[in-house]
């Protein structure tokens, strides 16, 4: 593990690192795909500076939510303190921020959604890989199988063998990145997002079932409910969309349209 980098007197989180590569690769992808659909590239970067400030004040907020008893002496510092995010307080905020951003470049709708469906899974890939080389915690429950591991050198340490769930996470989200990314353009408005959805609310809820984190009703985390919620959504939309339409599939005159002109 290499939760720090020291180059001289400058000490690198690698958890940070890979935060801000996750960053980086997502707002690259929706600057390909804006270039796509014809929308100025220039507005990957508001759209990142933007889920960058809201994801970071969602994700110290929904921390301080879940764990009030022990930060509620010290909610001022808690709340600047640079340990403690939680990723769904994170998705919440930058989502916010995000829509306000839309909403003032007159570009808020499905297609909004669509643009940010494979770069949220790429990001959330790549965020995993700082959670395995900082070892904050995130790996799972004991463990004697062939690729188990332990964190004796993590932020959160541990010697004892366990299932390295950042791992399977980076590998499950970067695959369903490439998935997304390779469907953009076969869908209806809305229904890539929605695809999402049950993909990414799938993926955690699996995983949560080999993580270390308590149940909270039924048997199931909070993590896992929030999933089911999701893949509910995901569900829903697409059910939605189906019978409306009575396909998934992308009109074809718009097509045949485009192609004329």
């Amino acid at each position: 593990m290499h939760p720090e980098i020291h180059l001289g007197p400058l000490t690198l989180q690698t958890f940070g690192l890979m935060f801000a590569l996750a960053f980086l690769a997502a707002g690259a992808l929706i600057a390909r795909r804006l270039g796509e659909i014809g929308k100025p590239v220039d507005w990957a970067y508001e759209m990142g500076f933007s889920a960058l400030a809201g994801g970071i004040v969602g994700s110290r907020v929904y921390f301080i939510v879940q764990n009030y008893d022990s930060v509620k002496d010290d909610l001022l510092g808690n709340l600047f303190s640079g340990a403690g995010l939680v990723w769904y307080g994170g998705a919440i905020g930058g989502a916010l921020a995000v829509l306000l951003w839309a909403r003032w470049r007159g570009f808020l709708g499905l297609a909004l959604l669509d643009l940010c469906a494979p770069a949220l899974a790429l990001g959330y890939a790549i965020g995993r890989v700082g959670c395995q080389l900082s070892g904050d915690g995130d790996y799972g429950k004991a463990w004697d199988g062939p690729w188990a591991m332990s964190y004796p050198d993590g932020s959160v340490p541990t010697d004892e063998a366990v299932h390295p769930t950042p791992i399977y996470e980076t590998l499950a989200m970067g695959l369903g990145a490439w998935l997304l990314w390779q469907m953009r353009d076969r869908f209806r408005l809305g229904v890539l997002f929605a695809i999402y959805l049950l993909y990414a609310g799938t993926e955690r809820f699996l995983v949560e079932f080999l993580r270390r984190n308590d149940s909270v009703a039924l048997g199931l985390t909070t993590a896992q409910l929030e999933s089911l919620a999701m893949m509910a959504a995901g569900i829903a939309w697409i059910y939605v969309v189906k019978h409306r339409h009575g396909n998934l599939g992308r009109d074809a005159a718009p097509v045949a349209a485009a192609a004329k002109a």
